[in-house]
C-alpha cells in the first residue's frame, strides 16, 4: 500500500492562500482536489491521507477501517458495490435520516455514489435517490458504481449544490456528507435544500463544524479548506444560516469522538482545538398534502 501523503497536498498544496480567491477559483480549488481523488481510486494510488474525507486508499481494508470509525456497520459497507466506498465522509448521515421506503432523497456531493446506495436499500424500488456533485469524475464514478450494482432508482447529476439541477420540492429527505462545508456560499446552499425538499421535509447531514473561530492561517490555507476543514463554519453561524432558509427544528449535534479521525487529516496542525464533527439535522415546516405524499 502507498504512504499516504497530507491531505489533498497533491491537489491543493498547502500554505497557498484563497483570500483574495473568488468563489468560482474556491470551487475549481476543491473541484480539482476531488477529481483527483475520484481518478487514482481503483488504480493502486493513495490520493490523499488515507484517514481524510479528501483522500482515497485504493486498500478495501484499510477504507472498511476508515468507514467504520465513521458510523457504518460492516452491513452497510457490504450492500454497495465495489468500489463506492472510497473512505470518504465524515460521519453517517443515514443513521439520521430514518428513511423509509418510497421516499426521494437528495445526495448534496454524492461522490462515488456509497451514501446514495445506503439510502437505496432503506428507501427501496419504490423510491428514488438522486445524487449531485460537482466533479465529473465523481459523477462518471457513481454512475458506473450504479451499473455495477445493477441499481434502477439511483441517478447521478452534475451540478453544483449551489445550484441544484433538481425540480421543486421534490425530495423527502436531503442528506450529505462531510461537503457543505466545503461551499464557499453556504446560506445558498441551505436555500436549495430547502427549496427541493417537500413540505414536511427533513435535512440530515454529516458535516465538520467550527467549535471556535479558525486562525487566518487555518482558514486560507487551501489544502485544509479541500480537506474539510479550512472552511468550516462555527455552530451558531450554521444554525442562523438555515433558520434564515426557513428551516425549522433544527439540532446541531458535534461529536467529540470524531476528533479521533480528524486529527489524523491534518497531523501536527493542531486542527481538532477548532473543528468537529457533528450531525445536523432539521425540517422544512408545512405538511405535504397526501395526494403528493
Amino acid at each position: 500500500m502507498d504512504k499516504p501523503n497530507a491531505c489533498c497536498a497533491s491537489a491543493a498544496q498547502p500554505n497557498v492562500s484563497l483570500t483574495s480567491m473568488s468563489d468560482d477559483a474556491h470551487r475549481r480549488t476543491v473541484r480539482d482536489a476531488y477529481a483527483q481523488v475520484a481518478q487514482v481510486s481503483g488504480k493502486g494510488q493513495s490520493g490523499g491521507n488515507a484517514s481524510s474525507c479528501c483522500g482515497v486508499s485504493d486498500d478495501g481494508a484499510i477504507n472498511t477501517l476508515i468507514s467504520t470509525r465513521l458510523g457504518y456497520s460492516q452491513a452497510d459497507l457490504d450492500l454497495a458495490p465495489a468500489g463506492a466506498d472510497m473512505g470518504l465522509g465524515c460521519g453517517n448521515p443515514k443513521a439520521i435520516a430514518a428513511l423509509k421506503p418510497g421516499e426521494t432523497v437528495v445526495d448534496l456531493g454524492s461522490g462515488g455514489g456509497f451514501d446514495c446506495f445506503l439510502a437505496v436499500g432503506e428507501v427501496g424500488r419504490s423510491g428514488q435517490v438522486i445524487g449531485v456533485d460537482m466533479t465529473p469524475e465523481m459523477v462518471s464514478k457513481a454512475r458506473a458504481n450504479a451499473l455495477k450494482g445493477q441499481y434502477e432508482n439511483v441517478e447521478f447529476r452534475l451540478g453544483e449544490i449551489e445550484h441544484l439541477p433538481i425540480a421543486d420540492a421534490v425530495a423527502d429527505v436531503v442528506i450529505s456528507n462531510c461537503v457543505i462545508n466545503l461551499s464557499p456560499d453556504k446560506p445558498q446552499v441551505f436555500r436549495e435544500a430547502f427549496r427541493v425538499l417537500k413540505a414536511g421535509g427533513r435535512l440530515a447531514i454529516s458535516d465538520v463544524v467550527a467549535t471556535a473561530p479558525l486562525p487566518e492561517d487555518m482558514r486560507n490555507d487551501a489544502a485544509l479548506i479541500a480537506g474539510c476543514m479550512g472552511n468550516a463554519s462555527l455552530i451558531a453561524d450554521l444554525e442562523a444560516m438555515m433558520r434564515a432558509a426557513g428551516f425549522e427544528q433544527i439540532r446541531i449535534q458535534p461529536k467529540d469522538e470524531s476528533k479521533t479521525f480528524i486529527e489524523d487529516w491534518a497531523p501536527g496542525r493542531k486542527v481538532t482545538d477548532f473543528v468537529v464533527s457533528a450531525t445536523i439535522e432539521a425540517i422544512k415546516p408545512g405538511t405535504t398534502p397526501s395526494h403528493l405524499s
